[in-house]
């Protein structure tokens, strides 16, 4: 009997140290400031995750007409490369997403409102903190989509 409650001691505390599952799903949005445009796809299936978010960073585009056409061009990177975007494995700890063995956050989801967070790291400048809203379907303009 002794032996019966140690092995339910046993099974109870690894439970307790299995990792929670990522959400499954997809997201998108978009970032755009002054200078900086980003486009996000992001795809959890079966605990792997697909990201994709082709940026650009010009200082030139400032007449609203450049904007417009940058937003066409990130939409088209965007659809354009994703079939080509590979699933890979991320540490998951029920909130963040890291890469395997990595310390930054990549994602963090916010499980209330099913909205993922993306950060994206663009050379020596602050994280840029996306919001991404879950979608049934990508679209091909993720800028009128919202």
């Amino acid at each position: 009997m002794k032996q019966l409650l140690t092995l339910i001691a046993c099974i109870l505390v690894l439970a307790g140290c299995s990792k929670p599952a990522a959400p499954a799903g997809r997201w998108e949005g978009t970032f755009e400031s002054h200078d900086t445009f980003v486009a996000a796809r992001l795809e959890i299936s079966g605990g792997l995750v697909r990201i994709s978010a082709p940026d650009v960073t010009d200082d030139n585009v400032s007449e609203e007409s450049d904007r417009e056409q940058m937003r066409q061009n990130m939409a088209a990177r965007l659809a354009g490369a994703w079939g080509e975007i590979e699933p890979r494995p991320m540490d998951f700890d029920g909130t963040t997403f890291r890469k395997p063995g990595g310390i930054a956050p990549q994602i963090v989801w916010d499980s209330k409102s099913n909205v993922m967070t993306l950060y994206v790291y663009l050379g020596v400048r602050p994280v840029i903190k996306i919001p991404l809203r879950p979608v049934k379907d990508f679209s091909d303009d993720p800028w009128t989509s919202q």
